[in-house]
């Protein structure tokens, strides 16, 4: 009688991006560093003990000198990894051991090239269940050569075809430890979410606009995603995506304005 071949385990490569990532990275690598065949770790430039860090858990690092955007980035460590499968984390993310099984499971026996992963995130050591935060899939596992990042400076997305199920467990997103955090970030990513809008030929509505806007971003966090069920961190991230609407749609003004290219 003849048996039935058995299915070996495909290779799994993880693709990560940094810049001055110390607070969970360790985290990140040791959560998935026993069952992945290969780890790339592309930085940009990080002063903390980043570097260090990725060393030990044995990961390949390219250093980069220039920043094209969260999506350009991250396909460069995807080109990076020649395993069958790719597994693209953010440094702040940590694989449940649950999750990792069903990462396992589903690379073995899978129907779909990409998968989405069930994201639970932190803010200001709050797991949040609702304001817009709750569900959160994330497609990041795939087949190598499946699937792509678009080129967006930020809130990059997969490019793929084909449906992208949800696996079991968690991955935990430790978006947010303190609030100089949030502060720093929303800088950053409204300056860099401008640029964006301005380059796609996007323009503010002037004054009235902007306040409009900023409005609706809170009312949008705190009463329709039901942040309010999210206790005081529900609260201040409805002010936070506020304050983060607030300046992108002034910083897009004033681009305007300039007429800068």
């Amino acid at each position: 009688m003849q048996s039935s071949p058995v299915k070996t385990m495909p290779s799994i490569g993880v693709a990560i991006i940094t810049k001055n990532a110390e607070a969970h990275l360790h985290q990140c690598l040791a959560a998935v560093r026993p069952w992945v065949q290969d780890i790339v770790v592309v930085d940009s430039g990080s002063t903390d003990a980043t570097l260090a860090i990725a060393r030990l858990a044995g990961a390949k690092i390219i250093e980069t000198a220039d920043w094209p955007g969260f999506g350009m980035q991250k396909n460069r460590a995807l080109a990076l990894l020649e395993t069958d499968w790719i597994l693209s984390l953010d440094a702040d993310e940590v694989v449940s051991p649950e999750l990792a099984e069903a990462i396992r499971t589903a690379v073995v026996l899978a129907s779909e090239n990409v998968f989405s992963l069930s994201r639970l995130s932190s803010f200001c050591g709050r797991w949040m269940q609702h304001s817009g935060w709750r569900p959160d899939h994330v497609q990041r596992l795939f087949r190598r050569g499946e699937a792509r990042f678009s080129d967006d400076l930020v809130h990059e997305r997969l490019l793929f075809s084909g449906a992208s199920p949800v696996l079991a467990g968690e991955l935990l997103h430790y978006s947010f430890d303190n609030l100089d955090q949030v502060v720093d970030k929303m800088n950053r990513y409204s300056a860099a979410g401008a640029q964006q809008r301005y380059q796609r030929g996007k323009r503010s509505g002037g004054m009235a606009s902007v306040i409009a806007k900023t409005l609706w971003s809170f009312i949008r966090t705190y009463v329709l995603r039901r942040g309010f069920l999210d206790g005081r961190e529900g609260f201040i991230l409805a002010v936070a995506n506020a304050e983060g609407t607030f300046y992108r749609q002034l910083k897009l003004m004033y681009l305007a304005e300039k007429g800068v290219e």
